[in-house]
């Protein structure tokens, strides 16, 4: 697991946080290193939200993996200020990169309050006591996240909704600037989407984090996020939807799943005049 958040104002300026260089992903399997992807390029930076898309199997957990440090890259370099991700002893890295997985926990029996607790771990001592400070750090992200009312309640017992917010909210009193979401909006109903996405626009502007999440919600992803990341196997587009689409690049990774982008309401519409659906 890994961490999340600076719980400061946005900056006025743009410093930048996260970096792709040359990256290639994949595995090393035994005698065989498979590729999933390569050539890769991009940049975040502080108080911007990015949205990855992508097809099935293109790569995009892959990615997200690699970015956190959870698997090696192949070639290149993930950099973080500056400084590639291979060169952080583990604990320097939980201190700079909250992760949030699809994994549920299995620690069922644990209240809301002690999951978002875990958060601390990168700063606490062997025995992983809670201080004054921490607590501080987890009764500051469970009211950002608003969620106090599930305080005392047990984590196997909560929506999935509710859980996507726990596990926010335990990366926030992680206290790290760039926040690695896959999948945060996979199985929840359409409100709870909304409601995640629009929380994490929040701590990007209003928390200057650096927040990129992998997604198949487009439509609620091309309304709230700031640049997306489009991941093919011919590489990654990224960019505002307005530059990405000037190039043709939105409309052609949408015209493969019969779909096309109506620029103006930033919507994404069937294409039935095709007839495939």
């Amino acid at each position: 697991m890994i961490y999340l958040v600076l719980l400061l104002p946005c900056c006025n300026f743009v410093h930048m946080k996260l970096e792709l260089h040359d990256l290639y992903i994949g595995y090393n399997e035994e005698a065989d290193r498979h590729i999933v992807a390569e050539t890769l390029n991009a940049s975040l930076a502080e108080g911007t939200m990015a949205c990855l898309v992508g097809a099935n199997g293109v790569g995009k957990s892959t990615l997200m993996r690699t970015l956190s440090g959870f698997q090696p890259a192949l070639r290149g370099e993930v950099r973080i200020d500056g400084r590639a991700i291979a060169e952080y002893t583990p604990r320097e890295l939980s201190e700079r990169v909250g992760v949030v997985l699809t994994e549920r926990s299995s620690a069922a029996e644990l209240t809301v309050e002690e999951v978002v607790g875990i958060g601390r771990m990168p700063y606490t001592n062997f025995w992983g006591t809670l201080r004054t400070a921490d607590h501080r750090a987890v009764d500051e992200a469970i009211g950002l996240v608003g969620i106090e009312a599930l305080r005392h309640k047990k984590i196997g017992r909560v929506s999935d909704g509710e859980r996507q917010k726990v596990m926010i909210a335990k990366a926030l009193a992680q206290q790290t600037g760039i926040i690695l979401l896959d999948e945060p909006t996979a199985f929840l109903d359409y409100g709870s989407k909304v409601s995640v996405m629009r929380l994490l626009r929040w701590l990007a502007h209003e928390q200057g984090k650096a927040v990129l999440l992998s997604t198949h919600d487009l439509e609620i992803a091309f309304q709230t996020t700031d640049e997306v990341w489009i991941l093919q196997p011919d590489g990654l587009r990224t960019g505002t939807l307005d530059a990405l689409e000037v190039h043709g690049a939105v409309s052609a990774f949408l015209a493969k799943s019969n779909l096309y982008y109506e620029a103006e309401g930033k919507r994404i519409i069937i294409d039935s005049i095709s007839g495939k659906l």
